[in-house]
């Protein structure tokens, strides 16, 4: 231990024991603080505490002396001096840390900044410099996402192709709202009823009777396409009306209460309707390019006597589309040709004259894909201003999105009443036929709805 530590180390004994000798601590622990120091150091002669306070006191200095002096001995005022001369001392202490403070804190950001920039600047570069890495860490669209975009866009561009053209094909058709029908719907059971209704119309208006009524009924149920002709000769019960002949209701009320007329004696349920005149007729036929049919010569004489009548309606001349009265087999019909066919009730009667009807249908049906594709605009021209329908456009819409799907179901072809279901009959001095119509509403029901 070296001289100054153990002055150091005396000094403070000295205090140590001035400070026990004044009893300001218990007797008993003086021996255990004395031995904390390793130096010994020779106990000076006791004292008197009063004599040990007065040599102590005047060995500090005035200032210590003032403060160890209790404050009931101070004089008045000097301890309100001695606190105002303390604070300012404590403020001049503080003001040099805050003044540092102060000036390390802008060298402290300036610090800091060149740090971040020097960070942020090179990851900028490197996502300037590297961008391929950042693409490829990024999930590429397959090709088939790709591929699926490509057919969806095309989708929609056809689907609003096809959209635009239904609806120019529906403005060019008559529409009229039926009020009994319109909140009907057009399906019923999966099965789609549409009245196709021929008038004989001699003036190309709506009135007259209905030539010829063919029931085309669309069933998903079957997969078919059901041409089924209602004989006008049938004896019927007409609502609001007497009992007459089938056609007759048509003259009554028109469409609505033919349609009223077939769900009550045939029990099948028919809300939508399209009537074709005379000129929609030919101009369909025409339309297509013309039909083939298997003709005998005597069909051939009779379509030259119906050719009368509808060149006269039209103001040409008589023979006009006349054919050669040798011809027979298979022959090709214009639409006026197709029209004076399908007319004809002197041979085989009125069945024989729906027979006509249904295969003139069915050859027209079977070419309306390829006349669409290549002369769409003189069938819409010729025929749509011809047809009068209470179908709405949505309704429209829906039927030539199945169209693709209706060209693959199977077409039947039927008739009512049904063979043995029916006799010949003479009521108020007309020739009619007597209906069993139970047994045609099960035929009906089998054939069309698929039912037992």
């Amino acid at each position: 231990m070296n001289k100054s530590s153990i002055d150091e180390n005396k000094a403070i004994q000295e205090g140590l024991e001035r400070f026990l000798d004044a009893e300001l601590l218990p007797q008993q622990n003086i021996k255990e603080l004395k031995t904390e120091f390793a130096t010994p150091v020779r106990r000076p002669r006791a004292e008197a505490p009063k004599q040990a306070e007065e040599r102590r006191l005047k060995a500090e200095p005035p200032r210590q002396q003032e403060e160890n002096r209790p404050k009931a001995e101070r004089p008045a005022g000097q301890e309100e001096r001695r606190m105002k001369a303390e604070r300012p001392a404590e403020q001049e202490e503080r003001r040099p840390k805050r003044e540092e403070s102060r000036q390390e804190e802008p060298r402290r950001r300036e610090k800091r900044r060149p740090e971040k920039k020097a960070q942020r600047r090179p990851e900028k570069r490197k996502r300037k410099k590297n961008p391929p890495r950042n693409r490829k860490e990024q999930k590429k669209p397959s090709k088939w996402k790709k591929f699926l975009v490509v057919v969806f866009v095309l989708a929609v561009i056809v689907f609003a192709a096809w959209y635009s053209l239904v609806g120019k094909i529906y403005k060019q058709m008559n529409y009229e709202k039926v009020q009994g029908l319109a909140s009907e719907p057009m399906k019923q059971d999966g099965v789609i009823n549409v009245l196709l209704i021929g008038n004989d119309s001699r003036e190309n208006s709506d009135d007259g009777r209905s030539d010829a009524m063919i029931l085309l009924s669309v069933s998903n149920e079957t997969k078919t396409i059901h041409m089924t002709s209602l004989l006008r000769d049938m004896y019927v019960d007409i609502p609001g009306h007497d009992g007459n002949r089938l056609n007759a209701a048509y003259a009554y009320g028109g469409p609505a209460l033919l349609c009223e007329t077939i769900e009550q004696n045939f029990g099948i349920e028919v809300n939508r309707y399209v009537l074709v005149n005379f000129q929609a007729f030919a101009a369909l036929v025409d339309a297509v390019g013309g039909i083939d049919m298997e003709v005998t010569n005597e069909e051939v004489q009779w379509i030259n006597a119906y050719l009368n009548e509808y060149n006269m309606l039209e103001g040409r001349e008589m023979t006009t589309d006349y054919l050669d009265t040798s011809l027979s087999g298979e022959i090709h019909l214009n639409g006026p040709q197709a029209l004076a066919y399908s007319r004809n009730r002197y041979i085989g009667t009125d069945f024989g004259r729906t027979e006509r009807q249904r295969k003139v249908l069915s050859a027209v049906i079977g070419k309306l894909p390829v006349a669409f594709a290549t002369g769409g605009d003189e069938l819409m021209n010729e025929l749509l201003p011809n047809l009068t329908t209470n179908l709405t456009q949505m309704e429209m819409f829906g039927l030539s999105g199945n169209a693709g799907k209706l060209l693959t179901y199977e077409i039947v072809q039927t008739v009512i009443p049904a063979e043995g279901t029916y006799s010949n009959a003479s009521i108020r001095g007309m020739s009619v036929l007597e209906v069993d119509f139970e047994a045609n509403k099960q035929i009906i029901q089998k054939e069309i709805y698929g039912k037992e």
